[in-house]
């Protein structure tokens, strides 16, 4: 029963920017610093703690760029996800437990499973695939189903849009 976490595996999560301020704000994305997937033949569970997200950087046109935020900045939205969006001092684990988990194809495998983020268990599914080396899974998950209000600033001018992508990738 395999057992990933950092560095080898990784988990990143994409926000999106919206609102008539949007073009003074970033997508930005995120990782979660301290988590623990376990693969078994036939179910997987994962526990990812809520308290340790960092940015990594912002994005532009759906690329990385590194250099549009400050060190300040970074800490600034550390502290509104943490503090703000996921209340990570009330609700510290995020956790997966999955159903199902079948082959789908030799390169794909099916998983379904319930999500328990921000106090609220949710049924989710996904599907994940085989890029060169990693098994790589991308799910989108709409806050609000999950209790959470997006972030947003200046009036809610400047807003995260209520869906984000997560991305799980182990070897």
């Amino acid at each position: 029963m395999p057992t990933y976490a950092p560095p080898e595996a990784r988990c990143e999560v994409f926000t999106y920017k919206e609102g008539l301020l949007s073009a003074v704000g970033h997508d930005v994305k995120l990782a979660v610093e301290r988590f623990e997937v376990t693969v078994e033949a036939d179910r997987v569970e994962a526990t990812f703690d809520a308290g340790s997200i960092a940015v990594v950087c912002a994005r532009k046109d759906g690329r990385d760029n590194p250099g549009a935020l400050s060190d300040k900045d970074k800490r600034t939205i550390e502290g509104y996800v943490r503090d703000d969006v996921l209340h990570s001092r009330r609700y510290p684990k995020i956790t997966f437990a999955s159903e199902v988990f079948e082959e789908e194809g030799e390169d794909e495998r099916r998983v379904e499973g319930e999500l328990s983020l921000h106090g609220r268990t949710r049924e989710i599914e996904a599907t994940v695939r085989r890029d060169g080396d990693r098994w790589v899974c991308r799910v989108r998950l709409h806050q609000p189903d999950f209790g959470i209000t997006p972030f947003k600033a200046m009036l809610g001018a400047l807003r995260i849009q209520a869906h984000v992508d997560v991305e799980l990738s182990v070897p």
